[in-house]
């Protein structure tokens, strides 16, 4: 069962494995280049796993102490997962154990997957999506510890290698995209992203975004299902 699981996962997390090892071990280089032990990069990849967190984080161990500010700017740039969380609320029902693992690994990517997947009916819901949660985690701390390691050698100017996650998740979201009957979900997504932007900065758009998708998705849902975009 697990076996059939782990090999129904790892086709789904192919694009996240060429992205998370590429921004990984940038980020591995990224901190030694700043002083860091190789521990950092590893402990940081297994303990925080957010990949724009822990860039930030990097700088805000090299600057005074300062916990609630810290606090704050960690919930602001990781506040996204709240409605991550939300969103997932009946599909982690009935996970056993896994479901404490599966909230812990969450990320953008890991919720892409196992939201809009198609599993397969003989494969377990709940191992397929350990699986790829799991796989992920893998991915982005084996880049790390690479770039840990190869950062004492070589340095090299890291400025824009975190485009290859927005490269990511554009071909995420033409798949979804092109998978939809009635491409509703999507227009919901990209048009209260487009709409948030142009009201708040590239900083603080993110959660507003998600507001209204909820909003939206809420009031449409009896369309959206319907049109068989919702399972």
């Amino acid at each position: 069962m697990r076996r059939k699981a782990l090999r129904a996962a790892f086709p789904h997390t192919i694009p996240i494995l060429a992205g998370f090892l590429f921004l990984g071990i940038a980020y591995g280089i990224y901190m030694r280049v700043l002083g860091f032990s190789i521990l950092y990069p590893m402990i940081m990849s297994l303990v925080i796993f957010g990949g724009s967190l822990e860039f930030v984080a990097a700088s805000l161990l090299l600057a005074p102490f300062a916990p609630v500010q810290t606090f704050v700017m960690a919930l602001l740039i990781q506040a996204r997962h709240l409605f991550y969380g939300i969103a997932m609320l009946d599909r982690y029902k009935g996970m056993g154990w896994k479901r404490f693992y599966l909230i812990y690994g969450m990320c953008d990517e890991s919720f892409s997957i196992n939201y809009t997947a198609e599993i397969p009916e003989d494969v377990d819901r709940g191992w397929f999506m350990f699986f790829v949660t799991l796989l992920n985690q893998l991915y982005w701390f084996t880049g790390a510890t690479l770039g840990g390691i190869a950062g004492s050698l070589l340095t090299f100017n890291t400025e824009g290698l975190d485009f290859v996650m927005t490269a990511m998740f554009v071909v995420i979201f033409l798949e979804q995209f092109l998978k939809e009957k009635k491409p509703y979900t999507a227009i919901i997504g990209f048009g209260s992203a487009i709409v948030c932007r142009c009201l708040f900065s590239s900083s603080t758009f993110m959660v507003p975004t998600m507001i209204c998708i909820l909003v939206l998705l809420g009031l449409f849902r009896k369309p959206i299902e319907k049109a068989g975009d919702v399972t």
